[in-house]
């Protein structure tokens, strides 16, 4: 009975932790702009009247649509969707610039599920990512610094003393860890093993559904064996990605003992695992046309750091000198 009351208190007060309210409005506009790009990237070469509309008003296919929003308004019709598609662009706008509360996050999160699940056939795991990011923030508060809300409510774009919850940023990054480790462990197929070679990512290359542009040059020896270390590396990182959240917990428990606790405590393992998921994204970014999975992810980075981390780092990004400026005039960071 003891340890069942110690875990409760413990879980209370994990989840009764408050932090800087900068890092969750680091993430909302992040979260903002993926979703705003993930629209006008169907919008603006026409995809939209395509893929996301019914056939009988001029789509490509006969759709129903399965979410609670589109049900209740008639389906994916010209008229729902013409009326859905631009709304969704105003709240990414919203959401970008922190106006509107936990109302605008809240509306954003289901009126961007209820376009995205127009047609069912084509959404992908970055949509449930960029949903779930907008739930979070919406239970979060992150309208509380860095937004039109805190300007008009507190007379300041980023209030000194602004708080919110800890736990749905870590909830967001427990979220990306077990996307990248269910992601890993998924790949079952011989290519990505070392049966296969680790060929993977050479096929990929050579499909053209994906592929930015013609890569038939990596079946040349170099590039070849430079694709074979990229997937080994792709693989076995996904698969142990779920192993970080042990060095958060080493973190924040310093004073109990352990061997790997004392790493954790001198190194910072977030700086290899973050460095291996930016080369992997931007790869991704460069080379293939997946959707906004990489930018959603590389959003759901910001949640790695403590908000003072971030705030640190942007101030040490502020203090660099101004490049032709004399010698020692630098600009100095705002407070």
């Amino acid at each position: 009975m003891r340890r069942l009351r110690r875990a409760y208190a413990a879980l209370v007060a994990f989840a009764g932790e408050r932090e800087p309210a900068e890092g969750l409005a680091l993430f909302r506009i992040a979260v903002g702009l993926v979703m705003l790009y993930a629209l006008l990237s169907m919008v603006v070469p026409g995809l939209d009247h395509l893929l996301w509309i019914d056939a009988a008003d001029g789509g490509m296919q006969r759709l129903r649509g399965d979410h609670w929003l589109l049900e209740l308004l008639g389906g994916p019709t010209g008229a729902v969707m013409g009326a859905l598609i631009p709304t969704g662009i105003l709240l990414a706008v919203l959401v970008a610039a922190g106006a509107g509360g936990r109302v605008t996050l809240l509306l954003a999160g289901q009126v961007y599920a209820a376009i995205v699940r127009a047609n069912p056939t084509i959404i992908g795991g970055y949509d449930h990512l960029l949903t779930n990011a907008l739930w979070l923030l919406f239970l979060g508060g992150a309208t509380a610094s860095l937004s039109v809300d805190a300007r008009l409510r507190r007379g300041a774009w980023r209030p000194a003393d602004a708080t919110v919850a800890a736990w749905p940023r870590r909830l967001a990054v427990f979220q990306l860890l077990v996307v990248y480790t269910t992601t890993g462990i998924n790949k079952l197929g011989v290519p990505w093993t070392p049966i296969g070679g680790f060929s993977a990512l050479y096929w990929v290359y050579q499909e053209p559904t994906w592929r930015r542009f013609d890569m038939s040059w990596t079946a040349d020896p170099l590039p070849y064996v430079l694709l074979q270390i990229a997937a080994a590396v792709t693989w076995i990182w996904e698969i142990g990605a779920i192993i970080l959240l042990l060095f958060f917990y080493f973190r924040a428990t310093p004073e109990r003992p352990g061997r790997l606790r004392a790493l954790a405590q001198r190194f910072d393992l977030r700086a290899g695992f973050i460095a291996v998921g930016v080369v992997l994204h931007v790869g991704i970014l460069l080379t293939l046309n997946v959707g906004p999975f990489s930018w959603i992810s590389l959003a759901y980075y910001l949640c790695f750091f403590r908000p003072e981390e971030l705030v640190s780092a942007v101030r040490r990004l502020r203090r660099r000198p101004v490049t032709g400026a004399p010698d020692g005039d630098e600009r100095a960071p705002r407070a």
